[in-house]
């Protein structure tokens, strides 16, 4: 049986885009659901747009699960999808850095060919209403999964697991826009990582109460971007860069991340149902 932080790595996948200049880049996409009723559910794989824009082709990787439901740990399939762009339904706002690629095709190939993948989506239940957002303090502990410059357990299918601290605080609208900022070394292939407050066996609220006991999990947001300065030291703010580049300019990461808030995942509800 998994634990909590177990099933938390079982929720990303490894995002490797073939781009239309012929290069190979790399993100991350972590698996999320929207429950239409008790009995039906949309599976997603939730990215940023600038993870997949441009992108000719795509390659990530399922664990397989057994017949009792369970993770086949180190044996994986990669599934490569050709005009992998058109695949994703964007966000319409351009301020908003997220898209979703609708995984029941694939899946109802698979069980059609007798594969069975293992994954385990976050759901909309994680995503803080207004009333748990103003239960947080200003400053939270938070976990962000992902693939950092690519990095991955290749033998195992797993991710690389990064801790930090809320360096905004996530009630608040950082610069008008809906994203807040982490404390948290963000790195070329973090691009979509979840942002997640995980605590095990207590926690403090805003008013100062320990919570004994049980697991906390909260999805605030989706790591989009990151400031960074060059050598020179001008401040830049880009996209978390998805490629190694050979360049002459030195960018230097401020340890600092942007993170689009959870709440814009549902804005693709009712997108969804419409295409259902």
């Amino acid at each position: 049986m998994l634990s909590a932080a177990e099933k938390l790595m079982q929720t990303t996948v490894r995002l490797e885009c073939l781009l239309q200049n012929g290069k190979t880049s790399t993100g991350t996409g972590f698996f999320f659901s929207f429950e239409v009723d008790e009995n039906a559910s949309i599976p997603l794989i939730v990215t940023n747009k600038h993870v997949i824009n441009g992108s000719t082709r795509g390659t990530f990787v399922l664990t397989k699960r057994d017949d009792a439901g369970e993770p086949v740990v180190g044996s994986y399939e990669h599934i490569q999808l050709d005009n992998f762009e058109s695949l994703w339904l964007k966000h319409p706002d351009p301020n908003v850095d997220l898209a979703v690629f609708p995984m029941a095709p694939l899946l109802n190939g698979a069980e059609q060919a007798g594969k069975k993948f293992f994954f385990l989506p976050l759901g909309e239940t994680l995503i803080p209403t207004s009333e748990v957002l103003s239960g947080l303090g200003g400053i939270e502990d938070i976990t962000m999964i992902g693939y950092p410059n690519g990095i991955w357990d290749i033998r195992n299918n797993m991710p690389i697991v990064r801790r930090g601290i809320t360096a905004t605080n996530p009630k608040h609208d950082y610069n008008g826009l809906p994203i807040f900022v982490i404390d948290c070394a963000c790195f070329p292939g973090s691009s979509g990582s979840p942002v997640l407050i995980f605590n095990q066996g207590g926690y403090m609220d805003a008013n100062g109460n320990l919570n004994l006991g049980g697991t906390r999990v909260i999805l605030l947001g989706v790591l989009f971007a990151g400031p960074q300065h060059v050598a020179e030291g001008e401040v830049q703010t880009i996209d978390v860069p998805l490629q190694q580049l050979s360049i002459s300019l030195s960018k230097i990461p401020n340890n600092l991340g942007f993170v689009v808030k959870a709440q814009k995942l549902h804005d693709f509800r009712a997108q969804l149902l419409a295409r259902a």
